[in-house]
């Protein structure tokens, strides 16, 4: 009687254990609040986006980089679906989003930044903390700008803000800026072929078998469709007005003291940890943690990153 009694509290122990009380996936394989996929009309353009979590919940802004989508997501959303309510757009002519001709859309950040915004006054969402990688910084920060009240933590991975982290890596994108001609434009084409994709997933990882090659083929998905490399030059060229507008942020850092938690690849080149540390210059709530990882840290990082996140949110009490 005593064994079976024992066997019973262990079972019941593993039990609890996996239902992820601490925002870790669900061990136990039953998640209450799966991912789910919607397509919203935002100024005439068809705008997917994913959700998970309960609308009761802290809302999550997914904000994802370059040349991804949502999908860069897809992990973390269920990792903290039961804490936290999560919303994860794809930008237009990203992912699963519309891509209107260049005729009729003019493919900037402040147009990016306009139909994110817009998506939230849809879904009645008016107080969020944004996640920030790569392209979803100078996306995320405008929105930031806008709204300055409604943010409520930033989650920084990658996402530059500071011309520090701007090093000789930027100098053919610079090169581009001072002169939009076809010829600074051809050799960064390579940057959204396949072999520009793959190192941009794999380039500072410790083990590449933890990057699902799904990837960059899920890239290729929208990357391939006629005028979406042009849409990416046009994005490339765009990049010099987030540089003119740091200061405008950084101050706005200081003025507004947002939580701020920094999770950052330290092995990228693309946005190496130089573009990290300042940061702490201008925001006094910040926890700092750089991973030995790349670009894309989510690939390798994900479980550590979901587990900073979670804690690092209760501890501000964004609950």
């Amino acid at each position: 009687m005593k064994t079976s009694k024992s066997i019973l509290v262990v079972f019941v122990m593993a039990l609890f254990m996996a239902t992820n009380l601490n925002g870790q996936r669900n061990k136990s394989g039953v998640n209450p609040y799966p991912t789910t996929f919607h397509t919203a009309k935002v100024a005439g353009l068809d705008i997917f986006y994913r959700e998970a979590g309960s609308k009761d919940a802290p809302t999550l802004l997914l904000l994802h980089g370059y040349p991804t989508s949502s999908h860069m997501f897809r992990n973390l959303m269920q990792d903290l679906s039961q804490e936290y309510h999560l919303i994860a757009p794809d930008y237009p002519g990203y992912g699963r989003s519309s891509q209107p001709p260049m005729s009729e859309f003019e493919y900037s950040f402040d147009n990016f930044a306009e139909i994110v915004d817009e998506l939230l006054v849809q879904l009645k969402v008016d107080r969020y903390s944004l996640y920030l990688m790569d392209y979803g910084a100078p996306v995320g920060y405008r929105i930031f700008e806008k709204h300055p009240e409604r943010v409520e933590a930033f989650i920084v991975q990658n996402g530059n803000a500071y011309r520090e982290g701007l090093t000789d890596f930027w100098n053919p994108l610079r090169k581009l800026w001072a002169d939009n001609s076809d010829a600074n434009k051809k050799p960064l084409e390579a940057f959204h072929q396949i072999g520009g994709l793959k190192w941009q997933y794999l380039h500072g990882v410790q083990d590449s078998t933890k990057v699902s090659p799904d990837n960059w083929h899920h890239d290729l998905q929208h990357l391939t469709r006629p005028e979406n490399n042009e849409i990416q030059l046009a994005l490339f060229y765009d990049y010099r007005t987030n540089v003119d507008r740091y200061p405008g942020w950084q101050k706005l850092f200081r003025e507004y003291q947002v939580p701020t938690l920094i999770v950052w690849g330290k092995n990228d080149i693309i946005f190496p940890a130089s573009g990290a540390h300042p940061y702490k210059r201008d925001l006094k709530n910040v926890e700092f943690h750089l991973l030995n990882t790349g670009h894309f840290a989510l690939e390798e990082k994900g479980d550590e990153i979901a587990q900073y996140i979670s804690n690092f949110l209760a501890k501000n009490e964004i609950k």
